[in-house]
Parts: C-alpha cells; structure tokens; sequence
C-alpha cells in the first residue's frame, strides 16, 4: 500500500454539461443579434418621411419640435414591437449576450442625443438639432451594430455622412438631410434586412 487516496474521477456525464455550457458560451459572444426588423425599419422610415413633410410647416420651433418627438416615439414603438415579433418568429432571446451587447452599445449615443435635445432647446438654438440627431443616431447605429447583422454599421455610417452635411448647411438642406436619414435610409436597409436576414 502506498498510503495514497484515490480519487474517484468525475463522472462522465458533468464533463459532458460543462463542455456543453464552455459551447453554448463561446456561439453566444460569437453571435450577432439577428431580430433586427426590417419591416419593421420600413415602418420607422415612413414615419420618418412623414415627420420631414409636417415638420417643415410648423408654425413655431416647438411645433415643429413637437412633431419630430411625436415621430421618434411612434418610430420608437414601432420598431421595438417589431423586434418583439421577429424574436420570436426566429426564436431568439432578447436577453441573449448579443442582444444586451446591442442594447447597451446603442443606448448612451440616443440618450445624449435626447439630453442635448433638451438643452439646446432650452437656449433657444435648434438650428444644430438635424445634425445633431443625425449624427448621434448614427453613432448609436455603428456601435450597436457591432453586434448584428452587417449591413446596420453600413447604415450608421451613412447616418454619420448625412448628419456632418446638415450640421455645417442652410436649415433648409438640413431638413433634407433629416428627411433621407430617417425616411429614406431606414426604407431602403428596411427592404435590405427584411430580404436578406427574414423580415
């Protein structure tokens, strides 16, 4: 006798649950956040065109203000149901690594976005707010995008490109700027993810 205790080896079948969880880990932070909409990105654009073509004929800038809130959060609504639809058209979990990953990663930019709002209404100056939001929204855009499909950082980009050109413009390109942004380039990418990744 050798005066050692053997060590009864661990069974099988936990090695087998660990490698699984070590798996099942690795795809999560390796995924992407595939519910994104884009019917429902479709819906944010029209909704986009709209507030371009009211806006514009507001009688004050709090009118005018006022119905680019309106469209954000109808935009807002109908793009987080629609994200709600397609998770679970696809099976996929909104509290998955990548879809925290995306969330966290597109939040702060719309929230500064909204803060700057705030304050630059409060000193009576609008005129930056198109290249603002632009601007933001596309940061937002890029970064969250990091984490899904690949055609959204593609999207920011050009959400960047149009807020650089209706910050350093005439008020009036400035609203054209808002009008492609979140019109036209949510309809277009809409069309594009709504093909390519399944609705």
């Amino acid at each position: 006798m050798t005066g050692r205790r053997s060590v009864d080896p661990a069974p099988l079948h936990e090695h087998a649950a660990e490698n699984l969880t070590y798996i099942r880990d690795a795809m999560e932070r390796a995924g992407s956040f595939t519910a994104v909409p884009g019917w429902g990105g479709v819906a944010m654009g029209l909704t986009g065109l709209a507030a371009a073509i009211i806006a514009p004929g507001q009688p004050t800038p709090f009118a005018w203000l006022a119905t680019w809130i309106a469209a954000a959060i109808i935009a807002a609504s109908a793009g987080i149901l629609a994200i709600l639809i397609k998770a679970r058209t696809v099976g996929f979990s909104l509290l998955s690594r990548p879809a925290r990953q995306f969330a966290l990663s597109f939040s702060p930019a719309v929230l500064a976005g909204a803060l700057l709002t705030i304050a630059l209404y409060s000193a009576g100056n609008i005129s930056f707010l198109p290249g603002l939001w632009l601007l933001l929204y596309g940061t937002a855009v890029v970064a969250g995008g990091s984490y899904s499909v690949r055609v959204i950082p593609l999207m920011g980009i050009l959400f960047l490109f149009l807020g650089a050109i209706a910050l350093f413009s005439s008020p009036a390109l400035g609203a054209v700027c808002l009008g492609a942004g979140f019109g036209v380039l949510h309809i277009i990418f809409g069309v594009i993810i709504a093909r390519r990744y399944g609705g």
